[in-house]
């Protein structure tokens, strides 16, 4: 865990938040702002800043972002999403511990 990073917190459960799921290796949370009527966040439990900073040996947290998003979907009996990962302060992050954000419920236009 990250001292200062509130992801980190949330996922050793220092600071309350709404969990949709929860595993070994990720934790789903719903969005504090939502953009879409379905709007959670993918949080890997390991920290690293965004998706630009996993190694190779990080393959197997990738993969598992990604298989939790589409189990998201088929529990939820969700027939279409939009996942987006942030890199970078220029295009939107604001929190530097990787996460997805999961958005459905409605037409994305944006």
């Amino acid at each position: 865990m990250v001292e200062h990073c509130i992801f980190c917190k949330i996922i050793a459960k220092t600071l309350p938040t709404q969990i949709i799921e929860e595993n070994d290796s990720i934790l789903v949370i719903k969005d504090i702002a939502p953009k879409a009527p379905i709007h959670y966040l993918i949080l890997p439990k390991i920290h690293r800043p965004n998706l630009a900073a996993l190694t190779p040996e990080d393959a197997q947290h990738a993969a598992e972002i990604l298989f939790m998003a589409q189990a998201l979907a088929k529990k939820q009996n969700i027939p279409a999403f939009r996942l987006v990962s942030n890199n970078g302060e220029q295009v939107g992050q604001s929190v530097f511990h990787i996460h997805f954000h999961f958005l459905a419920g409605k037409v994305l236009d944006f």
